[in-house]
């Protein structure tokens, strides 16, 4: 059992979400090793709210900003450092996609109907918060980018040594 203080295991991040032309979609991300398919989401920085903390791995884990809506979708658990991690989950509406990314040479990043991001992911309680993000966007949701809106001077561009893997 490794030795990880307690707040490793408080985690939160963010479903990304737009409107495409066939309705909502969201974005998920590879995980580190490429196996599995994610949301963006880390341990809750110090002196950040759990929502400015999962907004903060959006940018560096799947190269996106958006508006993140305060009010949790709801929180799942997961195994991991010989404990278990309860993650609390925000969805954010997308307003600027970065053609590069600080992680960018470690993850992919696809984006697809709610129904196939549900489809992908592996946490039961995660696969639950995408039937409630399309209730709270039909209910409400905000303006968000359109399909292949980009602003690629998010970041500096780094040589490509990119090695991207599709599980």
């Amino acid at each position: 059992m490794a030795n990880v203080p307690n707040h490793m295991y408080r985690q939160s991040g963010v479903i990304p979400y737009r409107r495409g032309v066939n309705g909502v979609e969201v974005l998920l991300i590879t995980s580190r090793k490429g196996k599995r398919w994610v949301i963006p989401k880390g341990v809750i920085e110090p002196n950040m709210t759990p929502a400015a903390s999962a907004a903060k791995e959006a940018i560096e884990e799947a190269g996106v900003r958006g508006d993140v809506d305060e009010r949790p979708l709801g929180k799942y658990r997961y195994a991991k450092w010989g404990g278990v991690c309860t993650v609390q989950v925000f969805a954010m509406a997308v307003s600027v996609e970065a053609a590069d990314w600080p992680e960018a040479e470690f993850r992919s990043r696809v984006w697809l109907p709610l129904a196939d991001a549900r489809g992908r992911v592996d946490e039961k309680g995660l696969k639950a918060m995408f039937d409630d993000l399309s209730k709270r966007v039909k209910d409400g949701g905000r303006p968000m980018m359109a399909p292949g809106d980009q602003d690629a001077t998010l970041w500096p561009r780094r040589p490509s040594r990119r090695r991207r893997r599709t599980p």
